[in-house]
């Protein structure tokens, strides 16, 4: 058993290696620029603050630790996506383990996720869903452990508050994973009365609200920008009558249509589909918590709102799919059909970065594509005819102004859009078009 538990871990990380090896290579070679979320991100990190006019800190924060240590090369921002992809995979093959009891079974739900493009095919454009894997899976990891025990440990609850807070400094959507997980925690302990009240639970709520107080107060300090941006982003002002039916459903459609390739490999693996599902079941219970829950409130965040839900937003809310299905579907897994699903997975796993290349390489009007280190260098050209120090401001958007303060050598601050007033305090600036650079 011990060899065949080593064998399995030795896939496990073979597969995430490949991963990160392939989708760190592969953006690199066919994409000549950034794509449009790497390069925002880059652009807030070189002015880092507790918030910006779209999103929370966190995914301005890791893109410039690795600026900070790999400067201007594109493969690292595509190495950093990665990173978090495969923290997220190996949390989700930890509780799998526990939950499945069986390491085979934990890998197989694992590379289920390959068949969910969300893991693939979009990930080498670092962004505030990317930046929120790792905090989604390790909370959801912690709150397990909290979940399957009767003494409950400080360092648990102490770790669920903090991945909760840099999670939600991620994305603010993060909160419908921690709404899923209190509402199971709260029927258990007030309703269902199965579980005492313990004060280490405090501790979590603790943690999670003292480190975001200076993103509170920065939201106030700004008239809560980041948050009116997210509503402006569902449609939620011109929502007519007809939305609060038509968004639900193409909401739920579109989420078929992404878990067709997983129910393929399903498939694949299964004798025959056959669900048992008992929900006193303490295992279960927690699953459909962190897998079905946070789904269906976003279902009657659109139904109650008419707002529109945005594909990518659910970028994080099929992590544990996998173990969920095995999990249910266990007693239905033929042993024999494991060659059928091995070849179906190894052709999802390879189709998506084929298609990723092609795309990339023949389609030649994308953000990818745009010429941002030429821009710069004739930005430095026009630049160095006037004056001899360097630049250490742009102004502009994020994707224009963020390109050069991304390509240029002095790495200039990027003090967002045009600001008169910065431009009027400056010893020496000049504009291209909507674009300015200068000192301050």
């Amino acid at each position: 058993m011990n060899v065949l538990n080593r064998n399995i871990n030795n896939i496990f990380f073979i597969f995430v290696l490949s991963h990160l090896l392939i989708w760190t290579i592969v953006p690199s070679l066919t994409n000549k620029n950034l794509p449009l979320d790497t390069i925002e991100a880059l652009a807030w990190g070189s002015n880092l603050d507790w918030g910006f006019n779209k999103h929370p800190p966190m995914s301005a924060f890791f893109p410039e630790v690795f600026f900070q240590i790999f400067g201007s090369q594109d493969w690292a921002y595509y190495l950093l996506s990665q990173i978090f992809i495969i923290i997220a995979f190996y949390y989700v093959f930890k509780l799998a383990t526990e939950v499945l009891g069986n390491i085979k079974l934990s890998l197989i739900s694992v590379l289920l996720l390959e068949s969910i493009y969300f893991y693939n095919f979009t990930t080498p454009e670092f962004n505030v869903n990317v930046c929120q894997l790792p905090f989604w899976s390790l909370v959801v990891y912690y709150s397990w452990k909290i979940y399957e025990t009767k003494e409950i440990k400080f360092i648990d609850c102490f770790l669920v508050g903090l991945f909760a807070a840099l999670g939600f400094l991620s994305k603010y959507l993060f909160i419908y994973l921690m709404i899923s997980i209190d509402l199971l925690f709260i029927w258990l302990i007030f309703i269902k009365k199965t579980r005492k009240f313990d004060f280490k639970y405090l501790i979590t709520i603790e943690i999670f609200i003292v480190l975001l107080v200076p993103h509170f107060i920065w939201l106030y300090n700004n008239e809560f920008v980041t948050i009116l941006y997210g509503l402006k982003r569902t449609g939620l002002e011109g929502s007519g009558v007809l939305d609060y039916l038509k968004y639900p459903i193409v909401f739920l459609f579109k989420q078929i249509g992404i878990l067709i390739p997983f129910f393929f490999l399903i498939f694949l693996l299964i004798k025959k589909i056959k669900f048992k599902i008992n929900f006193k079941d303490k295992k279960l219970l927690f699953l459909i918590s962190i897998n079905i829950l946070p789904i269906v409130l976003m279902l009657i965040t659109s139904l109650l709102t008419g707002s529109k839900i945005r594909t990518m937003w659910m970028t994080p809310f099929y992590l544990f799919f996998g173990v969920l299905f095995i999990y249910v579907l266990q007693s239905q897994i033929n042993i024999k059909k494991l060659n059928s699903f091995l070849y179906g997975f190894l052709f999802l796993f390879f189709l998506s970065p084929i298609l990723y290349s092609f795309i990339s390489l023949n389609n030649t009007d994308k953000r990818t594509d745009y010429p941002g280190k030429e821009i710069a260098t004739k930005a430095q050209i026009i630049w160095d005819k006037d004056f001899d120090k360097e630049i250490e401001f742009v102004t502009g958007n994020e994707w224009k102004a963020g390109n050069l303060s991304y390509h240029l050598k002095s790495r200039p601050v990027w003090e967002g859009f045009t600001n008169n007033q910065i431009l009027n305090n400056s010893s020496q600036f000049i504009c291209l078009d909507d674009i300015c650079l200068g000192r301050y």
